[in-house]
């Protein structure tokens, strides 16, 4: 699931420990959404790779972000059309990172509407200050699954979309952004993201507290729950990556942005536990937690999304630094054991939660 991003920060620092890549012709690039756990990640890797990095923010916390991440922080909101012309002025790359995925365990249906606001008129609203401003090229985030397909069988960036109430508005997105490039010249690039995961995730973290306390289930589809969801991950340190890179290169279209090996949610919650030196997450059917965690969320953990990245990575210079679930989520333990969020039990060589 993607994080909270419209211009608030998330709850932790970001991991910096992939190498950079300077740019032999650097350019000025815009990111919308850098003070969330996308974006803070953009704002680093884009100026360590000699960009200058133009961040939205709202507040002055959103201003200190972007300025401890080498960037330079300009007021505006991505639903404030006249405040972006201005912000993003001077910019060759503008960049929609910012999205409202909601992160409370049962969303209304206010959230999902201002989710949407976000992805469509967000977008509208962006790609007229890039026109203004007469940016070159324009990057667009996106997910996976609004083209995972009703059999759950494997699909490309070719596939038809299958959209519904939540991913609605991510195509349509995808849609004004393709009608616009063509009609426009603007160069445009939509990186279709899969599930995000990472140590300041609120997602992932209230997993990892959920399955340290035995209370988060693997959540299965049929009637007694035994069928998994085949999930294709990506850790948000490969997503900056990969935005960085489509950022430089000259390629355009839709891309999928996953890692090297898809898994069930099943498997990721019982690695996790095991990491976490956790109990076994127990089993629930879908449609028994379904009054608890909402339609949406158990259609996300309960429908397959397999995919690959070989679309991507042949266009640009990316590979995944996490490959698979189990390496980002040793990362993810060892940042929270860093942070001082996670310590080893005394009695079982397990982890607890330090403010529980």
């Amino acid at each position: 699931m993607n994080d909270r991003s419209t211009g608030t920060d998330t709850d932790a620092d970001v991991d910096t420990d992939t190498h950079p890549h300077p740019n032999t012709d650097p350019g000025t690039v815009f990111v919308a959404g850098s003070t969330g756990v996308l974006g803070r990640r953009l704002v680093t890797r884009l100026s360590e790779r000699g960009h200058d990095v133009i961040g939205l923010v709202r507040d002055d916390r959103g201003a200190s972000l972007v300025r401890e991440r080498g960037g330079e922080p300009r007021r505006g909101d991505v639903l404030e059309r006249e405040s972006l012309e201005s912000a993003a002025s001077g910019a060759d790359v503008v960049i929609h990172a910012a999205t409202a995925i909601p992160t409370d365990g049962k969303p209304s249906a206010a959230d999902w509407e201002r989710n949407d606001r976000v992805r469509l008129e967000g977008t509208t609203n962006l790609l007229d200050a890039a026109e203004s401003i007469g940016a070159d090229r324009f990057l667009l985030q996106s997910i996976v699954w609004v083209a995972r397909q009703h059999d759950g069988r494997p699909f490309d960036e070719d596939a038809p979309p299958n959209p519904d109430r939540t991913t609605r508005s991510a195509l349509e997105a995808e849609r004004l952004l393709e009608s616009t490039a063509q009609t426009g010249g603007l160069d445009a690039v939509t990186l279709r993201c899969g599930w995000f995961y990472a140590h300041d995730a609120a997602h992932t973290r209230q997993f990892g507290r959920l399955l340290a306390n035995g209370r988060m289930p693997i959540v299965g589809g049929g009637l007694l729950g035994r069928e998994d969801a085949t999930l294709s991950c990506l850790h948000v340190d490969d997503a900056a990556d990969a935005f960085a890179a489509a950022a430089e290169g000259e390629e355009t279209g839709r891309y999928h942005v996953v890692d090297e090996k898809p898994t069930t949610f099943a498997s990721f919650l019982r690695t996790f536990a095991d990491r976490l030196g956790a109990s076994p997450p127990r089993r629930l059917p879908g449609w028994l937690v379904r009054p608890l965690l909402g339609r949406a969320s158990v259609r996300l953990l309960t429908s397959s999304m397999p995919t690959t990245n070989d679309r991507f990575r042949a266009a640009f210079d990316w590979e995944p630094s996490v490959p698979t679930v189990e390496v980002g989520l040793e990362r993810v333990i060892d940042r929270w054991l860093e942070e001082g969020s996670l310590r080893e039990r005394r009695t079982d060589g397990g982890y607890e939660w330090t403010d529980e």
